[in-house]
């Protein structure tokens, strides 16, 4: 089950209100919660390779978080960088799996 996101409102909520609600609400709160028709897991698989695809690494780490919360593996994380690679630009991946070593291995 995906939780309550109140990232929107907790970073601009004074500042860009509607946005903020709009992201909360109605992108996590509706669209992500429509785990019948694909589940969350999947979701953020598809989020993670869109956004490192546009080269949108400011919000990779968090995305990445939010794929290993929803059970996506360190081994299906590599893989999938792995296949973005070919499609997106080696060098994103290089640095792609500089946050997955982050988020899947934090240091000891």
């Amino acid at each position: 089950m995906v939780e309550k996101q109140t990232a929107g409102r907790d970073n601009l909520g004074d500042f860009a209100p509607q946005f903020a609600a709009l992201n909360d609400d109605v992108l996590f709160g509706q669209v992500w919660s429509r785990e019948k028709q694909l589940p969350a897991r999947d979701r953020s698989l598809i989020t993670y390779a869109a956004l490192m695809a546009q080269d949108l690494f400011p919000q990779l780490e968090a995305y990445m978080k939010i794929a290993k919360k929803h059970g996506v593996t360190k081994t299906e994380m590599v893989e999938l960088i792995t296949q973005l690679a070919f499609y997106t630009g080696w060098s994103k991946a290089w640095s792609a799996f500089g946050i997955a070593r982050t988020v899947f291995e934090p240091a000891k």
